[in-house]
């Protein structure tokens, strides 16, 4: 913090665990609540200091693409720490990587091009609308994209001339903790400007409830993101965005032509990453004449995707990411047993050869499940397809909205005018049609009802890291 790497002289430390293996990667110390408040200090001075203020806008955006440029040049270790993390295939790590140096560079080109508004009012005046930092943004980041969520909340607070405390996930701090290594040597930043905050939930709560962290930015599971917006309710009513959980519906209609395409497409859609993504299709809804044959090709397509090594090419999907993460995948797989579902592929943990000692789960599809199963209701987070029959549109339209979650949707159609007509009625922040998970950073990811609060991407980030002031002038 503040530049400088702080030793909390205590014995309180977490382990590193690398999930393919179950070895300890390496530990580290847990901050102190005296170190979140010495670091919302730093930041503070650092904000209304004139080494961070006098930066002007194009110096602002050759800092950003410095970053950029150091992420590039440190690209393989990077990826290699976050799959000792994380346990994702390294090849994902890589491109994990690869867009954290285009979020830099994406916002790089924001920093000059954010105008102020020349507002319409009546009378013999003239108002215009200014866009100010918002301040200290503290930022607490999930365990399933590491870095690059780090990069996605920081970037564009940066772009807006704020300061940061980054907090990330407590079972996948490396790639972040070397980050902030490169960033220090590298002098780009005024010391306070970014401050990494290590540990466990104790410290992201610590943030939430600090008054004077002006901005909260959380990616995570809903139950926590409700947590943190109680403690900044209690603390200074400091704005929030939430991007949380989500059980996104994806309905295959018979009428779709290319009936293969959406089957692979809908499958790596859920099973890349290890499932461990909110936006992940989790439940497949398939109109009965296609039913069956759905059900087989992508069951096919699950018993033919490899655990393993996740540094080994030949893998196909990785390990979770914390024992207790696969544990609790698991108990969804016997719940969904339990309540009647078919398991068609997977269903169990994968401890074949060297994956014995990891936390590999087979990748499963469990066919001929209800929409009121456990499986399908809440989020599971890892390697699991709940695929669902129906009959009409009507049908599957109520089904898909019947959720406390609103992420992604998607739908696959040869109809242009049921494209329009379902995507219109689903309830989600994000809709594919004809292609599930279609991401660019002009376009905004977020969703609705208890997926989240706010935007992320294009323009939206950056109007959450501003505060707006509206000044008159009388003539």
């Amino acid at each position: 913090m503040n530049g400088e790497w702080v030793k909390t002289n205590t014995e309180d430390v977490i382990e590193s665990i690398n999930p393919a293996n179950g070895e300890i990667n390496g530990k580290y110390e847990i901050a102190t609540e005296e170190m979140v408040n010495d670091a919302v200090k730093a930041a503070r001075v650092a904000l209304e200091g004139d080494d961070w203020k006098r930066v002007t806008r194009k110096q602002r955006a050759k800092i950003l693409q410095a970053i950029a440029a150091l992420i590039r040049e440190h690209q393989s270790e990077l990826a290699t720490l976050e799959t000792l993390d994380n346990g994702k295939l390294y090849n994902e790590s890589w491109e994990d990587m690869t867009e954290c140096a285009e979020l830099f560079e994406y916002y790089a080109g924001w920093t000059d091009k954010f105008y102020t508004e020349n507002n319409p009012v009546e009378g013999d005046f003239l108002s215009v609308t200014t866009a100010d930092p918002i301040g200290i943004c503290g930022q607490i980041v999930p365990f399933n994209f590491p870095l690059q969520m780090a990069a996605l909340k920081m970037a564009p607070a940066l772009a807006m001339a704020n300061t940061v405390l980054l907090k990330p996930a407590n079972a996948t701090s490396f790639s972040a903790i070397r980050f902030f290594e490169i960033l220090h040597n590298s002098k780009l930043l005024p010391p306070g400007t970014v401050n990494l905050l290590v540990g466990n939930s104790r410290v992201g709560s610590w943030i939430s409830r600090h008054p004077d962290i002006d901005k909260l930015s959380f990616t995570g599971s809903t139950n926590v993101g409700k947590q943190l917006l109680h403690d900044s309710a209690d603390s200074n009513l400091k704005p929030v965005t939430l991007e949380l959980g989500g059980k996104s519906p994806n309905i295959i209609f018979a009428d779709y032509p290319k009936l293969d395409a959406a089957i692979e497409r809908s499958f790596i859609g859920l099973f890349t990453h290890k499932g461990e993504k909110c936006s992940s299709p989790t439940r497949l809804f398939v109109q009965k004449p296609i039913y069956d044959e759905v059900v087989e090709k992508i069951s096919q397509l699950a018993r033919e995707y490899k655990c393993g090594d996740p540094f080994n090419p030949q893998s196909n999907q990785g390990a979770q990411c914390t024992k207790a993460h696969m544990e609790s995948i698991l108990a969804y797989i016997e719940s969904a047993k339990e309540e009647g579902a078919r398991i068609t592929a997977g269903g169990e943990r994968d401890t074949d050869g060297s994956n014995a000692k990891g936390y590999f789960i087979k990748p499963t599809i469990l066919a001929d499940v209800h929409n009121k199963m456990k499986v399908a209701q809440e989020e599971i987070f890892g390697p699991v397809l709940c695929v669902i029959p129906f009959d009409t549109e009507e049908e599957v339209i109520a089904m898909a909205n019947d959720t406390i979650y609103g992420l992604g949707a998607g739908l696959w159609t040869g109809d242009t005018s049921r494209a329009h007509r379902v995507a219109n009625q689903l309830k989600a922040g994000m809709v594919f049609v004809n292609r599930y998970g279609c991401y660019d950073m002009a376009s905004p990811f977020g969703g609705i009802k208890q997926s989240g609060w706010g935007k992320e991407y294009a323009i939206h980030s950056l109007n959450s890291f501003i505060s707006k002031r509206a000044i008159w002038f009388a003539y």
